[in-house]
């Protein structure tokens, strides 16, 4: 399976839903960020080695595949690993089994392998920089995980359970969003995705403000009439997600006539059931 979005879009967290809610929950979840990894530790991190396996070796270790064995091995920035690495993985993935550094034993394995990428990797495969008997070997399903900019809707959700997690975290009281808060946080573009929402809710909780990046930055080298009508936009969404799709008490909070809220709502691309809440019309 392969989980494929920007940086900080929350693939990990992604990943281990999918094996915490898998018959593999009791066993091991383990994460490798594969850029990280010097090429020259690959073998050993993910295959293991014996003592005496190289200099410094003094003991026998287990491998990313063998420590994950009956449960999850998530492999992140996938597309960073070296070819030559590539058709190792892709071996032991086939062969469900890995021979550690020094060892002429093999050790089976039984996982399940998670990657995630934010470069499509198909066509990666197709002009050579990613393997293409390793891609069709991952890509049984694939998940694309949209940025914060266009599902808006989760973005005042999302910051307030992180602001009320960091409050608690913290022993203070969980801070309520007023509606200037929602407006600068629909404005803003969040190139860094949840990991920066995140981090913005976790300042909110300590009384610090909002990022400083999150104060109606969308287009700084658009028109002006570009800008107003992002701005325009974003007002209307954030007054949708407080009503969770409400097109009357959207009206009454924008004081739009029904008319012109259709026209906005046609021109932006707006559609309220988006943000209609649980049990709602």
């Amino acid at each position: 399976m392969v989980i494929r979005g920007e940086t900080g879009s929350g693939k990990e967290l992604v990943a281990r839903c999918l094996h915490d809610f898998s018959a593999r929950a009791d066993k091991p979840f383990v994460a490798v960020n594969c850029a990280a990894i010097p090429e020259t530790m690959f073998e050993s991190e993910f295959f293991g080695h014996e003592a005496g396996a190289f200099t410094g070796s003094l003991q026998r270790r287990a491998g990313k595949f063998e420590h994950a064995d009956g449960g999850t091995l998530f492999l992140d920035e996938i597309e960073s690993m070296p070819l030559a690495l590539q058709a190792k993985v892709l071996r032991a993935l086939q062969e469900q089994c890995v021979e550690p550094l020094g060892s002429n034993r093999v050790v089976p394995i039984n996982v399940r392998t998670v990657t995630a990428a934010k470069a499509d990797l198909l066509n990666a495969a197709k002009s050579g920089a990613f393997r293409e008997d390793l891609y069709y070997r991952l890509n049984v399903a694939e998940i694309r995980l949209p940025p914060l900019r266009e599902r808006k809707e989760d973005i005042p959700l999302l910051f307030e359970s992180f602001a009320r997690r960091a409050a608690l975290a913290h022993g203070r009281e969980p801070r309520p969003l007023a509606e200037r808060h929602v407006r600068d946080l629909l404005t803003h573009d969040w190139p860094g995705n949840v990991r920066e929402l995140r981090n913005a809710a976790e300042r909110f909780a300590l009384g610090l403000g909002l990022s400083p990046s999150a104060a109606g930055e969308a287009l700084p080298t658009a028109s002006l009439q570009t800008q107003m009508a992002a701005y325009e936009k974003t007002l209307i969404e954030a007054a949708f997600v407080q009503a969770k799709g409400d097109v009357a008490e959207v009206m009454r909070m924008l004081d739009l006539p029904r008319r012109t809220l259709n026209e906005k709502m046609a021109r932006y691309g707006i559609d309220r059931r988006r943000y209609v809440g649980p049990g709602g019309a």
